[in-house]
């Protein structure tokens, strides 16, 4: 085949212009929103997904004329029709994930969370609105993923990347305040970028986590006087903020709230201060330091540990229980049989 297939913004998570999505489509993504309730974020990587899926099945499967020049990123599936999905074997999914490894390198986690997406959408069409007859992914195994151990930053580092954003520019309270939240809550980056002052009721806060769920953080000394040492700095700007803004605890140089691409920055900038590794730690890594310490050195239990994180499977929690060398060292030199 003479296609394009252009490996450019594989791993982006973009939402396809509504027009540009089949009937059957638009659907689902509504059913997802307003009956799973499912958060923006879920919806753009499941967007991405199955837009990839079915512009893999026009050129696998011949579905229209398509012209040879066309680039990959540019096969149309508006009028991609959901009867085009009934014929499908298990050949044709083992097919596209070796599509996905081959030409798009996806890794195993992408390559599980393009499974998961389609399941979804295969158990939509075949039990909710049943418009397909039986479900060809029933039987389609996911990608197996080894365990991970989470990246984190140890108790001296972490106070190294707290002191390295201190007294450093006009914008050291407030990113003081996101490095302690992220440190001290275990706070997703999508909830700090979302934290509104109204939320803050004494010692809790309200936030939405993943899937549209409310959850109420528990703030801390540390997290406390961060807020209130910044909140002064960023009430002073109050009559610069976008209306629609007001009410957002952070806010950028713009002076609107606060988006995931600048807290990154901020975080990479700090990290690369304190003599940390830039690429290695991100806001996300900072959320497995907080869990891990508090696991390790606040010898805080899963359940408790699971409440914290918003996590929904205690399985996902379960990883940052892991023993550390120390500990396992310790443990083999308590053996009664050590000194013999």
């Amino acid at each position: 085949m003479k296609y394009k297939l252009s490996t450019q913004n594989k791993n982006s998570n973009y939402f396809i212009n509504d027009n540009a999505l089949p009937i059957f489509l638009k659907d689902y993504f509504n059913y997802l929103s307003t009956v799973k309730g499912a958060s923006q974020n879920t919806i753009r990587a499941y967007s991405a997904d199955l837009t990839l899926f079915l512009r893999y099945l026009m050129l696998h499967k011949h579905f229209l004329n398509l012209d040879e020049s066309l680039d990959f990123s540019q096969i149309p599936i508006n009028t991609f029709q959901v009867n085009y999905l009934k014929d499908l074997t298990l050949a044709d999914f083992y097919s596209y994930l070796s599509f996905l490894e081959n030409v798009r390198n996806n890794g195993s986690y992408a390559k599980a969370r393009k499974v998961a997406s389609l399941k979804s959408l295969f158990n939509y069409l075949t039990t909710k609105i049943k418009v397909l007859p039986t479900d060809p992914t029933q039987d389609l195994e996911s990608t197996k993923i080894g365990k991970r151990s989470p990246i984190y930053l140890t108790l001296n580092e972490s106070k190294e990347l707290l002191n390295a954003t201190k007294n450093r520019d006009k914008n050291s309270e407030r990113d003081f305040c996101i490095i302690t939240l992220f440190l001290n809550c275990g706070l997703r980056l999508s909830e700090l970028c979302s934290i509104n002052i109204s939320k803050i009721k004494g010692d809790t806060l309200s936030i939405i986590g993943k899937g549209n769920k409310e959850r109420t953080i528990y703030l801390n000394k540390a997290s406390l006087k961060a807020i209130y040492k910044y909140l002064p700095v960023r009430n002073d700007l109050q009559h610069k903020i976008h209306v629609e803004d007001k009410d957002a605890l952070f806010i950028s140089g713009k002076f609107r709230r606060i988006n995931k691409r600048t807290v990154e920055r901020i975080v990479k900038k700090y990290v690369g201060l304190a003599g940390l590794d830039k690429d290695k730690y991100t806001p996300h890594k900072l959320r497995h330091t907080s869990a891990t310490l508090m696991h390790k050195h606040g010898g805080v239990d899963i359940r408790s540990l699971q409440e914290i994180l918003g996590h929904e499977n205690i399985a996902t929690t379960q990883i940052y229980t892991h023993v550390d060398d120390e500990r396992l060292r310790s443990a083999i030199n308590s053996n009664p049989l050590n000194d013999e």
